[in-house]
């Protein structure tokens, strides 16, 4: 039988846990994806909010399993936080992150809760684990320059005179589908394993092979590509938000994905395995889920408007540039198992969507102050959990 004293504090990690979810919806997974969207007129500021907020839940329950157990086992070694550190780790975090809903700075999600978590590992005696530290700031470092190049390449090729937009946003379409065909699902895969809807449907029609994905790639890529394609012949302007839109929920729904684990992840060491009490992953995610849900219906508006209005002066094609890159990073960032900023990586993308029509649409100021605020929430937040750790410890003794 499980005392109350376990009860309370794994309740009391809980709690924190959820208020880490709501700060990460109402600000980095709530805000980012349907920012370039409302920048562009495809959907309005409430209505993004809503909607982010199911696709969220439903990214997270369906792709959030490989960056949670990163965050809970890979960011320190020979230790396992215990609920206190869980504790002061995520309301460290939770605090910075909300401080950046407030302001409308874009506080790093992926940086706060790293910190925070290494530090109360480190705090509790664990080992610094080197090589996840080098990988996960290469793959920080090189979000800017290939999320913006990409942007920018692509705005440039939306605005090239002689290109018909009327083939390369199908073209741009069907990258799109390959990519989502080849999506890993927990639901399509074996226990513990993920497979992709192009997988899936090769083996159910029994060819299960290399060739046999890559056929049903490229007939969903076409397929893609061939629907927009009529929807811009009917009408270009509403075809392109119509692309914008379905961009904008696809980048929402990895966005839910990637960004749970933050919330989640500490959690794990508590009831996992040989723990006073034991929760499947599945029920972590679908109550991660839930909080992201929360905080995107209450508070992502807010960062919505900063992002969209802030950050560029967004149109349809430098909005479709800056979202095509930031779903294809954050999937990327998924199947390795790494946490990553999606506010790092969409205003990436906005900018170099923005350098793209020339610099006067992107504010400097806004950008020196944001990167700043990145840099210094990845130190406050390991500083904090550290010294918030050490006095908690100190107390309890």
């Amino acid at each position: 039988m499980v005392d109350a004293g376990t009860l309370a504090t794994l309740a009391v990690a809980g709690l924190a846990s959820l208020f880490m979810a709501w700060t990460i919806g109402a600000g980095s997974s709530g805000s980012t994806p349907f920012a370039p969207a409302v920048g562009a007129n495809a959907i309005g500021v409430m209505r993004a909010g809503f909607v982010v907020g199911i696709l969220g839940f439903a990214g997270a329950v369906l792709q959030g399993a490989n960056v949670t157990e990163a965050v809970g086992s890979e960011l320190v070694l020979n230790t396992a936080l215990s609920a206190e550190a869980a504790t002061v780790g995520l309301l460290v975090a939770a605090v910075l992150v909300a401080f950046g809903v407030y302001t409308g700075y874009p506080i790093a999600t992926a940086f706060t809760v790293t910190g925070a978590v290494v530090g109360v590992g480190l705090a509790m005696g664990g080992d610094p684990a080197i090589s996840k530290y080098q990988e996960l700031v290469a793959v920080w470092v090189s979000i800017p320059f290939v999320g913006g190049f990409v942007a920018y390449t692509t705005a440039r090729l939306l605005r090239a005179e002689g290109v018909s937009e009327r083939v390369v946003v199908p073209v741009l379409a069907a990258i799109v589908g390959a990519i989502v065909a080849n999506i890993g699902f927990t639901l399509l895969g074996p226990e513990g394993e993920t497979r992709s809807m192009a997988a899936a449907v090769a083996d159910a029609l029994g060819v299960a092979s290399t060739t046999g994905v890559l056929a049903v790639t490229a007939a969903v890529a076409l397929a893609v590509a061939g629907v927009l394609a009529l929807d811009l012949r009917a009408d270009e302007a509403a075809g392109q938000q119509h692309f914008l839109v379905a961009l904008g929920g696809l980048v929402a729904f990895s966005a839910g994905g990637s960004q749970v684990g933050l919330a989640i992840g500490p959690l794990t060491p508590l009831v996992g395995e040989g723990q006073a009490v034991v929760l499947p992953l599945t029920v972590l995610l679908l109550a991660g889920g839930l909080g992201l849900l929360v905080g995107s219906w209450t508070g992502a508006p807010r960062m919505i408007k900063a992002l969209s209005q802030d950050y560029s002066s967004l149109g349809p094609r430098r909005s479709i540039a800056a979202l095509i890159p930031a779903f294809s990073i954050a999937q990327v960032a998924i199947f390795l198992g790494v946490p990553v900023s999606f506010n790092e990586i969409i205003v990436s993308t906005i900018v170099g969507s923005g350098y793209a029509a020339g610099s006067s649409g992107v504010s400097r100021e806004k950008m020196l102050k944001t990167v700043a605020a990145w840099i210094g929430s990845l130190v406050l937040s390991f500083v904090v959990a550290y010294a918030g750790f050490w006095l908690v410890d100190v107390l309890l003794l």
